[in-house]
């Protein structure tokens, strides 16, 4: 299954169903919900944003920290996801950002 966020202003960003349930986990929208379609309103954009930028600052601190470790301890560094949260978040961050300056929603659907 797919996730497919559309807006008037950018062009449409698919992502993978674990990976846009977890954007939008982190937004606080289908958090316990199947998955399905769904609207943020430009108001809710800045909010977005932030909630996603401070989940990017989290994830590489732990993967910064895991690796210090891992070093401090010796060992082989730890196998790491191969696309990062951060890979994975900043087109949509970049959508929001694009959406919120027009004052568009941004709507998906699976």
């Amino acid at each position: 299954m797919l996730y497919k966020f559309k807006s008037k202003v950018t062009g449409d960003l698919i992502m993978l169903e674990p990976n846009g349930r977890q954007i939008l986990k982190i937004i606080g929208r289908n958090q316990d919900a199947p998955p399905g379609p769904g609207i943020l309103l430009p108001q809710d954009m800045p909010a977005a944003i932030e909630a996603l930028e401070a989940a990017v600052a989290q994830d590489e601190a732990l993967r910064q920290r895991q690796l210090q470790e891992a070093q401090e301890a010796g060992e082989a560094p730890p196998q790491l996801e191969g696309v990062s949260l951060r890979q994975r978040a900043v087109p949509f961050i970049e959508m929001l950002q694009r959406c919120h300056r027009a004052d568009k929603e941004v709507v998906w659907g699976v």
